[in-house]
Protein backbone atom coordinates (compact mmCIF):
# COMPACT_ATOMS: atom_id res chain seq x y z
CA UNK A 1 0.00 0.00 0.00
CA UNK A 2 1.48 3.35 -0.86
CA UNK A 3 1.32 6.20 -3.85
CA UNK A 4 4.09 8.79 -4.42
CA UNK A 5 7.47 8.76 -5.48
CA UNK A 6 8.82 7.56 -2.22
CA UNK A 7 6.79 4.60 -1.98
CA UNK A 8 8.62 3.34 -5.18
CA UNK A 9 11.77 2.13 -4.38
CA UNK A 10 10.30 -0.13 -1.41
CA UNK A 11 7.98 -1.67 -3.74
CA UNK A 12 10.64 -2.12 -6.60
CA UNK A 13 12.65 -3.66 -3.43
CA UNK A 14 9.57 -6.29 -2.87
CA UNK A 15 10.18 -7.44 -6.24
CA UNK A 16 13.81 -7.70 -6.43
CA UNK A 17 13.83 -9.34 -3.02
CA UNK A 18 11.45 -12.25 -5.03
CA UNK A 19 8.76 -11.88 -2.48
CA UNK A 20 5.06 -12.46 -4.52
CA UNK A 21 3.44 -9.22 -4.45
CA UNK A 22 -0.29 -10.11 -5.05
CA UNK A 23 -1.74 -6.75 -4.83
CA UNK A 24 -1.20 -3.35 -4.45
CA UNK A 25 -3.47 -0.33 -3.13
CA UNK A 26 -3.01 3.57 -3.75
CA UNK A 27 -4.44 6.18 -3.97
CA UNK A 28 -7.31 7.27 -6.70
CA UNK A 29 -5.90 8.66 -10.24
CA UNK A 30 -5.90 12.28 -10.20
CA UNK A 31 -6.17 14.79 -12.85
CA UNK A 32 -3.10 16.82 -13.71
CA UNK A 33 -1.64 19.65 -15.55
CA UNK A 34 -3.69 21.92 -18.08
CA UNK A 35 -5.78 19.40 -20.32
CA UNK A 36 -6.51 17.48 -16.68
CA UNK A 37 -5.37 14.70 -18.12
CA UNK A 38 -5.79 11.44 -15.31
CA UNK A 39 -2.55 10.50 -14.48
CA UNK A 40 -1.48 7.25 -12.01
CA UNK A 41 0.38 7.41 -9.09
CA UNK A 42 3.89 6.47 -9.05
CA UNK A 43 3.41 3.25 -7.05
CA UNK A 44 0.41 2.31 -9.91
CA UNK A 45 2.42 2.48 -12.75
CA UNK A 46 5.40 0.43 -11.35
CA UNK A 47 2.47 -2.14 -10.07
CA UNK A 48 1.16 -2.18 -13.86
CA UNK A 49 4.34 -2.23 -15.27
CA UNK A 50 5.26 -5.56 -13.02
CA UNK A 51 1.16 -7.07 -14.18
CA UNK A 52 0.53 -6.79 -10.32
CA UNK A 53 -3.18 -5.95 -9.62
CA UNK A 54 -3.95 -2.84 -8.39
CA UNK A 55 -6.65 -2.09 -6.73
CA UNK A 56 -7.75 1.75 -5.53
CA UNK A 57 -10.82 2.48 -3.08
CA UNK A 58 -12.01 5.67 -1.92
CA UNK A 59 -12.82 3.94 1.47
CA UNK A 60 -10.89 1.60 4.06
CA UNK A 61 -14.56 1.21 6.55
CA UNK A 62 -17.24 -0.13 4.32
CA UNK A 63 -15.62 -3.71 4.46
CA UNK A 64 -15.22 -3.46 0.45
CA UNK A 65 -11.83 -3.40 0.65
CA UNK A 66 -11.14 -5.85 3.76
CA UNK A 67 -13.27 -8.54 1.28
CA UNK A 68 -10.69 -7.93 -1.60
CA UNK A 69 -7.76 -8.42 0.86
CA UNK A 70 -9.25 -11.09 2.59
CA UNK A 71 -9.44 -13.18 -0.66
CA UNK A 72 -5.58 -12.19 -2.01
CA UNK A 73 -4.58 -14.22 0.89
CA UNK A 74 -1.63 -12.21 1.73
CA UNK A 75 0.85 -13.24 4.31
CA UNK A 76 1.54 -9.70 5.39
CA UNK A 77 0.44 -5.73 4.12
CA UNK A 78 3.39 -3.18 3.47
CA UNK A 79 2.18 0.33 3.85
CA UNK A 80 4.42 3.17 2.86
CA UNK A 81 3.08 6.61 2.29
CA UNK A 82 -0.06 5.09 1.21
CA UNK A 83 -1.83 8.59 2.76
CA UNK A 84 -5.02 6.47 4.62
CA UNK A 85 -5.48 4.93 7.89
CA UNK A 86 -6.26 1.54 8.31
CA UNK A 87 -9.22 0.22 10.05
CA UNK A 88 -9.01 -2.54 12.59
CA UNK A 89 -10.60 -4.59 10.43
CA UNK A 90 -7.91 -4.51 7.64
CA UNK A 91 -5.51 -4.74 10.52
CA UNK A 92 -6.48 -8.29 11.79
CA UNK A 93 -6.16 -9.79 8.06
CA UNK A 94 -2.84 -10.75 7.16
CA UNK A 95 -1.43 -13.22 9.46
CA UNK A 96 2.18 -11.71 10.02
CA UNK A 97 0.46 -8.34 10.36
CA UNK A 98 0.71 -4.85 8.92
CA UNK A 99 4.15 -2.61 8.94
CA UNK A 100 4.58 0.59 8.14
CA UNK A 101 8.27 2.51 6.31
CA UNK A 102 8.20 5.73 7.90
CA UNK A 103 10.10 8.77 7.12
CA UNK A 104 11.44 9.71 10.79
CA UNK A 105 13.39 8.50 13.91
CA UNK A 106 10.19 7.49 15.86
CA UNK A 107 8.43 8.56 18.24
CA UNK A 108 9.69 11.89 17.07
CA UNK A 109 7.57 13.20 13.70
CA UNK A 110 4.46 10.71 13.77
CA UNK A 111 2.19 12.23 10.80
CA UNK A 112 1.89 12.95 7.59
CA UNK A 113 4.75 15.31 7.16
CA UNK A 114 7.97 14.24 8.85
CA UNK A 115 10.72 14.69 6.44
CA UNK A 116 9.80 18.51 5.66
CA UNK A 117 9.36 19.05 9.87
CA UNK A 118 12.67 17.46 10.19
CA UNK A 119 14.38 19.97 8.46
CA UNK A 120 11.98 22.93 9.82
CA UNK A 121 12.84 22.28 12.99
CA UNK A 122 16.21 22.37 12.39
CA UNK A 123 17.21 18.53 13.38
CA UNK A 124 20.82 17.16 12.22
CA UNK A 125 19.79 13.96 11.93
CA UNK A 126 16.84 11.87 10.90
CA UNK A 127 15.95 8.70 9.83
CA UNK A 128 13.47 5.92 8.72
CA UNK A 129 11.48 3.56 11.09
CA UNK A 130 9.90 0.26 10.55
CA UNK A 131 6.84 -0.23 12.78
CA UNK A 132 4.16 -2.78 12.86
CA UNK A 133 1.13 -0.66 12.65
CA UNK A 134 -1.50 -0.20 15.23
CA UNK A 135 -4.89 2.01 15.05
CA UNK A 136 -3.26 5.10 16.38
CA UNK A 137 -1.35 7.39 13.93
CA UNK A 138 2.24 6.11 13.72
CA UNK A 139 1.98 4.59 17.58
CA UNK A 140 2.72 1.06 17.11
CA UNK A 141 5.67 -1.06 18.20
CA UNK A 142 9.15 -0.26 16.26
CA UNK A 143 11.00 -3.18 14.75
CA UNK A 144 13.79 -1.23 13.24
CA UNK A 145 15.68 2.11 12.65
CA UNK A 146 18.12 3.42 10.13
CA UNK A 147 19.31 6.94 10.59
CA UNK A 148 21.20 9.88 8.57
CA UNK A 149 23.02 12.84 8.86
CA UNK A 150 20.64 15.71 7.49
CA UNK A 151 23.18 18.06 5.31
CA UNK A 152 23.77 21.90 5.75
CA UNK A 153 22.11 22.96 2.03
CA UNK A 154 19.82 19.76 1.85
CA UNK A 155 16.56 20.17 0.90
CA UNK A 156 12.90 18.33 1.91
CA UNK A 157 13.38 16.97 -1.96
CA UNK A 158 17.16 15.87 -1.31
CA UNK A 159 16.28 14.58 1.65
CA UNK A 160 12.76 12.54 0.50
CA UNK A 161 14.79 10.67 -2.04
CA UNK A 162 17.48 9.59 0.06
CA UNK A 163 15.09 8.02 2.87
CA UNK A 164 13.16 6.62 0.44
CA UNK A 165 16.46 4.40 -0.82
CA UNK A 166 17.11 3.77 3.05
CA UNK A 167 13.25 2.77 3.97
CA UNK A 168 13.85 0.24 0.96
CA UNK A 169 16.67 -0.90 2.51
CA UNK A 170 15.15 -1.15 6.08
CA UNK A 171 12.01 -2.81 4.24
CA UNK A 172 14.01 -5.24 3.25
CA UNK A 173 16.13 -6.25 6.28
CA UNK A 174 12.21 -6.05 8.37
CA UNK A 175 10.68 -8.38 5.77
CA UNK A 176 13.26 -10.66 6.21
CA UNK A 177 13.51 -10.75 9.83
CA UNK A 178 9.25 -10.96 9.90
CA UNK A 179 10.05 -14.41 7.36
CA UNK A 180 12.74 -16.00 9.67
CA UNK A 181 10.53 -15.17 12.98
CA UNK A 182 13.31 -13.45 14.51
CA UNK A 183 11.90 -9.70 15.10
CA UNK A 184 9.63 -8.10 17.75
CA UNK A 185 8.28 -5.34 18.52
CA UNK A 186 9.48 -2.55 21.07
CA UNK A 187 6.90 -0.33 22.37
CA UNK A 188 7.20 3.33 21.96
CA UNK A 189 7.78 6.01 24.69
CA UNK A 190 4.88 8.39 24.20
CA UNK A 191 5.79 10.71 26.17
CA UNK A 192 8.56 11.33 23.67
CA UNK A 193 6.69 11.89 20.67
CA UNK A 194 6.08 14.91 18.58
CA UNK A 195 3.83 15.58 15.46
CA UNK A 196 4.74 16.42 11.82
CA UNK A 197 0.72 17.63 10.12
CA UNK A 198 0.27 18.08 6.65
CA UNK A 199 1.90 20.98 5.29
CA UNK A 200 0.07 24.16 3.93
CA UNK A 201 0.29 27.80 2.36
CA UNK A 202 -0.20 29.11 5.64
CA UNK A 203 3.38 28.10 6.33
CA UNK A 204 4.91 30.01 3.18
CA UNK A 205 5.80 33.76 4.14
CA UNK A 206 9.12 34.15 5.77
CA UNK A 207 9.23 36.18 8.85
CA UNK A 208 12.01 38.07 8.80
CA UNK A 209 12.09 38.47 12.43
CA UNK A 210 13.04 34.92 12.94
CA UNK A 211 16.66 34.30 12.85
CA UNK A 212 19.22 33.46 9.60
CA UNK A 213 19.23 30.09 10.15
CA UNK A 214 15.41 29.81 10.90
CA UNK A 215 14.46 30.95 8.01
CA UNK A 216 17.23 29.01 5.46
CA UNK A 217 15.74 25.98 7.61
CA UNK A 218 11.91 26.76 6.52
CA UNK A 219 13.34 27.36 2.66
CA UNK A 220 15.05 23.99 2.60
CA UNK A 221 11.61 22.19 4.61
CA UNK A 222 9.53 23.82 2.22
CA UNK A 223 11.08 23.88 -1.05
CA UNK A 224 9.24 23.26 -4.15
CA UNK A 225 5.61 23.37 -2.25
CA UNK A 226 4.62 25.22 -0.77
CA UNK A 227 7.50 26.97 -1.15
CA UNK A 228 8.90 29.97 1.25
CA UNK A 229 7.69 33.44 0.14
CA UNK A 230 9.22 36.66 0.27
CA UNK A 231 7.10 39.74 -0.93
CA UNK A 232 9.18 41.90 -2.80
CA UNK A 233 7.86 45.34 -4.37
CA UNK A 234 4.42 44.00 -3.80
CA UNK A 235 4.75 40.74 -5.76
CA UNK A 236 4.74 37.58 -3.34
CA UNK A 237 8.25 35.44 -5.06
CA UNK A 238 8.51 31.54 -3.78
CA UNK A 239 12.15 31.67 -2.34
CA UNK A 240 14.10 28.36 -3.48
CA UNK A 241 17.81 28.57 -2.06
CA UNK A 242 19.10 31.59 0.33
CA UNK A 243 22.43 31.45 2.16
CA UNK A 244 22.75 32.63 6.04
CA UNK A 245 24.97 34.63 7.74
CA UNK A 246 24.55 35.80 11.62
CA UNK A 247 26.95 38.73 11.40
CA UNK A 248 24.59 41.76 13.01
CA UNK A 249 23.48 44.27 10.49
CA UNK A 250 22.14 46.81 12.66
CA UNK A 251 19.51 46.88 10.45
CA UNK A 252 15.25 46.35 10.85
CA UNK A 253 14.39 42.94 9.93
CA UNK A 254 13.39 42.84 6.39
CA UNK A 255 15.33 45.47 4.92
CA UNK A 256 17.12 44.88 1.56
CA UNK A 257 21.17 45.35 2.59
CA UNK A 258 22.04 44.58 -1.09
CA UNK A 259 21.61 43.14 -4.21
CA UNK A 260 23.43 41.88 -7.49
CA UNK A 261 25.35 38.94 -8.65
CA UNK A 262 25.00 37.39 -5.42
CA UNK A 263 21.74 37.74 -4.92
CA UNK A 264 19.15 39.87 -2.79
CA UNK A 265 20.51 40.17 0.79
CA UNK A 266 17.78 41.07 3.63
CA UNK A 267 18.65 41.31 7.10
CA UNK A 268 16.82 39.48 9.69
CA UNK A 269 16.42 38.89 13.54
CA UNK A 270 20.16 37.94 14.61
CA UNK A 271 21.92 38.82 10.69
CA UNK A 272 20.77 38.31 7.44
CA UNK A 273 19.79 35.95 4.61
CA UNK A 274 20.65 35.80 0.97
CA UNK A 275 17.81 35.13 -1.64
CA UNK A 276 20.06 32.68 -4.25
CA UNK A 277 16.79 31.33 -6.00
CA UNK A 278 13.78 32.26 -7.17
CA UNK A 279 10.38 31.85 -8.78
CA UNK A 280 7.80 34.03 -9.45
CA UNK A 281 4.43 33.40 -10.41
CA UNK A 282 3.73 31.30 -13.14
CA UNK A 283 7.75 32.35 -14.07
CA UNK A 284 10.45 29.88 -14.38
CA UNK A 285 12.75 29.41 -10.88
CA UNK A 286 15.73 31.35 -11.77
CA UNK A 287 18.88 33.01 -9.69
CA UNK A 288 17.72 36.15 -7.60
CA UNK A 289 20.61 37.54 -9.86
CA UNK A 290 18.65 37.12 -13.33
CA UNK A 291 15.44 37.54 -11.75
CA UNK A 292 16.17 41.92 -10.34
CA UNK A 293 18.12 42.31 -13.77
CA UNK A 294 14.62 42.13 -15.52
CA UNK A 295 12.44 43.18 -12.48
CA UNK A 296 14.98 45.84 -10.83
CA UNK A 297 13.94 46.64 -7.11
CA UNK A 298 12.18 49.77 -6.16
CA UNK A 299 11.72 49.32 -2.57
CA UNK A 300 13.82 49.03 0.52
CA UNK A 301 12.36 46.59 2.65
CA UNK A 302 10.58 42.80 1.94
CA UNK A 303 7.25 41.81 3.17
Amino acid sequence: MGTPVFAVKSLERLYEDGYGVVGVFTQADKARSRGMKMSFSPVKELALSRGTPVFQPALLRDGVAAKTITGLCCDLIVVVAYGKILPKEILDIPPLGCINIHGSILPKYRGAAPIQHAILNGERVTGVTSQYISEGMDEGDILFVKKTDIGDDETSADLFERLSVLGAELLSETVSAISEGSVKGTAQNDDEATYAPLLTKTMSPIDWNDSAVSIKCKVRALFLWPAATMRLDGKTLKVLAVDASNNATGKAPGSILSYGGQGIEVACADGSVIVKLLQSAGGKIMPASDYIRGNPIKGSMCG
